[in-house]
């Protein structure tokens, strides 16, 4: 008789158990049955930023949530869980609490959370797809009169920060994730540091300084690598006490922003690269600084002595990112920078404020020269002002090695596009070399 009874009240605890264990399968299949609902109803999340806009798929602006169900009672609410005994307490607790109807009233709940670091990834790579630069206005001098040929832009940047809270509070719950939804994101006007209407304000009534180099034997894809990067200096301003970075103005140097292999001295020898001529640019730039009275904060000779840049001991090499060539606009207003090529010869011209300033180049001087072509020379500068006092006296001393420790390869054109270039690129070098 005893054992019957045990047996009895084993199996009634065998039936409680199995009972318990389904009603929380069946809990746990209605949460995350009602967390997958949320997923199944696509839906669109358009973003505009200014004019700009982009729409958004539900299955990835959803991964910026994180999601947890919760169950609790609303007595107004007919429960849609199949399974009344499961409970959102403790077991016990439901059993000792809660009516049979009470437990009709059981609402699930599934709460939201904004994940600020995955949306901010996000927001980070769209601000590539939306931000802007502002663009400066150029001028040009016609008549002696300097005028805009280049109308000034305004710049956007998307503000991340405020976009941040803007989205974190777009949903309150996980239905409205399903509502498509359109929101405007914050973004800041970057106003241009030179606008068109500035141009009688600057203070550009003369030219103050010029210089020139002759590229005369220069091959097509060289001359056309010097006319790329000629176009970006013309029309540019530099503000008073400003100081210009060739390199920095001049950005990439690849066959994507137009450039043609072309001779380069690098490290121990003379080989084709992308850009080959820009140091012609350079240079010339460099020699309007120095009759121009301009402060000279960085510059370096090239590796040896190069024809295109006679007379030697005047050139300025620059590699991206260093060695680079920067100088001071040391006078009362702005420097106007114009460039031109006629014929073989290049010109740079700085219009600016005329202040009285006498400017004195001496040489440059070959101090020594060696049959192997290695040789050394200087210059010097100097800029005395209007009051008859000395503002600068430089020295600018260039060594040159011999060109033979820099051989250079053969001099045939390419007659097969190189594995590393793009259809656009082979193109382009068969038509400036004629072939």
């Amino acid at each position: 008789m005893s054992n019957g009874r045990v047996l009895i009240k084993t199996k009634r605890a065998v039936r409680g158990l199995f009972g318990l264990f389904f009603a929380m399968s069946i809990l746990f299949l209605a949460l995350s049955q009602g967390v997958s609902a949320q997923t199944t109803t696509e839906s669109e999340l358009s973003l505009k930023v200014g004019e700009f806009s982009k729409s958004i798929p539900y299955s990835e602006y959803t991964n910026w949530f994180s999601f947890s169900a919760s169950l609790s009672l609303d007595s107004s609410y007919r429960s849609e869980i199949e399974n009344i005994d499961s409970c959102f307490q403790e077991n016990i607790l439901c059993n000792l609490l809660l009516t049979q109807r009470a437990k009709l009233h059981t609402k699930k709940k599934v709460a939201i959370s904004f994940e600020k670091e995955k949306a901010g990834s996000f927001l980070e790579k769209l601000s590539g797809e939306i931000n802007k630069e502002p663009v400066n206005a150029k001028f040009k001098i016609e008549n002696g009169k300097a005028s805009a040929f280049v109308a000034d832009e305004k710049g956007l940047s998307l503000d991340i920060e405020k976009s941040l809270e803007t989205l974190s509070v777009l949903f309150k719950s996980s239905s409205e994730l399903q509502e498509k939804k359109e929101v405007s994101l914050p973004f800041i006007v970057l106003e241009p540091n030179i606008k068109a209407k500035d141009v009688n304000d600057l203070g550009i009534n003369t030219l103050i300084g010029e210089g020139k180099s002759n590229f005369k034997g220069s091959t097509n894809s060289r001359v056309h690598n010097i006319r790329t990067a000629m176009v970006k200096y013309d029309g540019l301003l530099l503000a008073p006490g400003e100081e210009f970075s060739f390199v920095d103005i001049l950005g990439p140097v690849d066959g994507e922003h137009g450039y043609l292999p072309e001779l380069v001295i690098k490290q121990d020898k003379t080989e084709p690269e992308f850009g080959g001529g820009i140091c012609q640019v350079s240079t010339t730039a460099f020699r309007a600084a120095v009759y121009s009275g301009l402060e000279i904060t960085a510059r370096k000779n090239h590796a040896y002595a190069v024809s295109y840049y006679y007379p030697h001991g005047m050139d300025a090499t620059i590699y991206v990112p260093r060695p680079d060539l920067k100088f001071k606009n040391n006078t009362p207003g702005h420097i106007l920078i114009q460039t031109k090529i006629e014929g073989t010869e290049l010109t740079f011209s700085f219009y600016g404020t005329d202040d009285g300033r006498r400017v004195e180049v001496d040489g440059p001087h070959i101090l020594e020269k060696n049959p192997d072509g290695s040789m050394r020379t200087r210059f010097t500068q100097k800029v005395i002002t209007k009051s008859g006092q000395e503002m600068i006296n430089d020295s600018f001393n260039s060594f040159y090695d011999s060109p033979a420790k820099y051989p250079h390869p053969s001099q045939e054109k390419l007659t097969k596009k190189p594995k590393d270039w793009s259809k656009s690129q082979w193109e382009l070098y068969k038509k400036v070399n004629g072939l």
